[in-house]
């Protein structure tokens, strides 16, 4: 691939028969006295050129909704591709507004990489794969045993997470997941029963989990290994099937005698049937092209919240 934009004999409008080399991958400006044909270069030499050649790539079919540009008065262009062009009065002050949001090219992009991209372990960088029901249970036991050598007791929640932060009132989920035999849920991290008279706000977003069992071990739980595999088996295997693949096993932290009704403090281990890295055992979601948006609290930044700047007090 040419490192350069080779312009030979420009002259559209006020240009003088000009010769021109611009690097490509580099910021490059034109600067000069108005008149000195700034615009008649960048917008209607080079950007003319590159899209009239890539419209001209296109069915003739796709050409009658597009139009064709006219060829700019200039001798020869090389080493040119594809263009776009923003005119500078256009322009937004919004500091979240971008070449790529301007043009929507961005939209395309973050479901390019949502529906093709592959994921990587943020901790050792190996590609995230899909792990059995198997090998879901060897990681909860591993975590069991983790949090027993510990403490004395282990307290967990095996949750089916069925919503992820999206507006709605759901109230006939509720009605579907008490009619299937669940009786509690896990509302925005809060644990309630679902004989309770739940009113969702509509325009707010919420994240609902179905509690598929609550685990109480010990040491002396079980009599052997295969009677704790069943336990999980069982209720992990609902888990997955409720929510297409994904399972949150939450440690209860809450100091009490007996398993809570409603625990407040819950440390959650996400585990996928779809995304999952071999090595480290973290799960990640499914990704979706709200996470590569700098305007979605899911995609952005949490320190700087996607303006890429920090605003100091």
């Amino acid at each position: 691939m040419e490192e350069l934009i080779k312009i030979r004999g420009a002259r559209q409008h006020n240009l003088k028969n000009i010769d021109v080399d611009i690097p490509k991958n580099k910021l490059v400006v034109f600067t000069g006295l108005s008149g000195s044909g700034k615009s008649s270069m960048a917008f209607d030499t080079i950007y003319a050129e590159g899209q009239r050649r890539y419209v001209e790539s296109l069915s003739a079919y796709a050409r009658q909704f597009l139009g064709v540009m006219n060829k700019p008065d200039v001798d020869s262009i090389s080493g040119l591709s594809p263009a776009i062009s923003i005119d500078q009065k256009s322009t937004s002050h919004n500091p979240r507004s971008t070449v790529g949001t301007i043009t929507e090219i961005y939209d395309y992009l973050r479901l390019l990489y949502a529906r093709i991209g592959h994921q990587h372990c943020p901790n050792c960088g190996r590609e995230i794969v899909s792990l059995s029901l198997e090998q879901i249970i060897r990681q909860v036991k591993k975590l069991i045993d983790f949090n027993l050598a510990q403490n004395h007791q282990v307290r967990l929640l095996i949750l089916s997470p069925v919503i992820k932060d999206r507006k709605g009132e759901y109230s006939q989920l509720f009605k579907n997941l008490s009619q299937k035999g669940f009786g509690r849920i896990r509302l925005d991290k809060q644990i309630h029963s679902l004989n309770e008279d739940l009113v969702l706000i509509k325009t707010n977003r919420h994240t609902i989990e179905a509690v598929i069992d609550r685990v109480s071990l010990d040491k002396n739980s079980f009599k052997n290994d295969k009677e704790l595999n069943l336990r999980l088996s069982g209720s992990l295997e609902t888990a997955l099937r409720l929510s297409d693949g994904e399972v949150i096993v939450s440690i209860v932290k809450d100091k009490s005698l007996s398993f809570p009704d409603k625990p407040r403090e819950m440390e959650d281990q996400l585990f996928s049937q779809k995304y999952s890295c071999p090595n480290c055992g973290i799960s990640l979601s499914e990704p979706q092209p709200r996470n590569f948006s700098f305007n979605s609290p899911h995609g952005a930044c949490p320190l700087c919240s996607g303006i890429s700047s920090l605003l100091t007090g």
